[in-house]
């Protein structure tokens, strides 16, 4: 790689962690020089990471003409609130502090759709095949991810053309289907106010869930106040270490499927739909044994559409970081 060549910064700011990469431009997919993976409540804001991200001995000197970040949150006039982070980022503040050209905000998720496109098929697990379509008659793709909170997107195809909407359907009311989600409505709401999707499709909702499931003491000893709590429950759930964890996890395997199926209904997503999000990889097993796609077909009278509708969960760990590559190699 020149020095003069004219690279690409992108970033995937999230919850928990914040990935920063410099990218040299390529069609359809950029190439990464440099990924680092930063603690987001380390730093007091996205200008302290970047500035030591711009010191790695990989990336000193590169000329970056354009950066774009990923951020969970509404982006409103170039500027997030980031939903689980005490920050305010704003495009114009880096675009100033760094000198690059130009600087763009994009939702976490709506990045990830812009991934989507490019990636290959040893990035991706198949839940459900769906029905063949030709290439031309592909419709609409919808995205949902559940970490550290829970988003939603959609590619809308226009004229055979995808654009990435973002959307904050995580913070819409959760819809309990059976008697036993609706007791974990009633008790989030008492303890929380509302109940909302995200209360449910996160790491914090796994423990929600655990909290409806536990009668007695749990028998793999899980403290849920540590941080750590979601994937301790979900990896007792696995290793069927209590039942009451297994319990909490088939729960939220369901609600997911149910969740990612109204999506699809609401974007008529028979381009198919994406899961992704730090949780999907590490509880593989369980969405891919059946109850996960039994309750996003359960949709009457357009179970037959969802049923034609391919479910892919994302491998790439790095697909939001890659999505804001790919759309600042894209911007004019």
């Amino acid at each position: 790689m020149s020095r003069m060549t004219r690279m690409l910064l992108a970033g995937d700011i999230g919850g928990t962690k914040t990935l920063l990469g410099l990218f040299e431009p390529a069609a359809p997919r950029p190439r990464p020089v440099a990924v680092r993976v930063f603690g987001t409540l380390d730093y007091s804001d996205l200008p302290s990471i970047v500035a030591e991200f711009l010191q790695d001995d990989a990336v000193k000197g590169a000329a970056i003409a354009t950066a774009c970040f990923g951020v969970a949150g509404p982006v409103i006039d170039e500027a997030a609130e980031l939903t689980n982070v005490p920050w305010k980022v704003d495009a114009r503040h880096v675009s100033a502090r760094f000198t690059f050209a130009r600087v763009m905000l994009l939702n976490d998720l709506q990045a990830l759709a812009c991934a989507v496109p490019v990636l290959e098929a040893s990035e991706v697990h198949v839940l459900q095949d769906g029905g063949p379509l030709p290439s031309n008659k592909i419709g609409n793709i919808a995205l949902i991810a559940a970490g550290t909170g829970l988003g939603e997107a959609m590619l809308l195809n226009v004229n055979g053309r995808f654009i990435p909407v973002a959307s904050e359907g995580g913070h819409a009311d959760f819809s309990a289907r059976t008697e036993r989600e609706m007791a974990l409505v009633r008790d989030v709401t008492r303890r929380h106010g509302r109940a909302d999707v995200e209360r449910v499709l996160s790491g914090p909702g796994l423990v929600n869930l655990f909290s409806i499931t536990h009668a007695s003491a749990c028998a793999a000893h899980i403290d849920v106040s540590h941080a750590d709590a979601p994937a301790a429950i979900s990896t007792a759930a696995l290793e069927r270490r209590c039942d009451g964890c297994v319990a909490a996890l088939d729960m939220f395997v369901e609600a997911y499927g149910a969740e990612a199926g109204n999506l699809a209904l609401r974007t008529v997503a028979t381009g198919g739909v994406f899961v992704g999000g730090g949780i999907a990889p590490k509880i593989l097993p369980a969405l891919a044994n059946g109850s996960f796609i039994r309750a996003f077909r359960a949709k009457p009278p357009l179970d037959a559409m969802l049923t034609a509708m391919p479910v892919k969960v994302i491998l790439n760990p790095d697909s939001g970081l890659l999505g804001a590559a790919v759309f600042a190699a894209s911007a004019p």
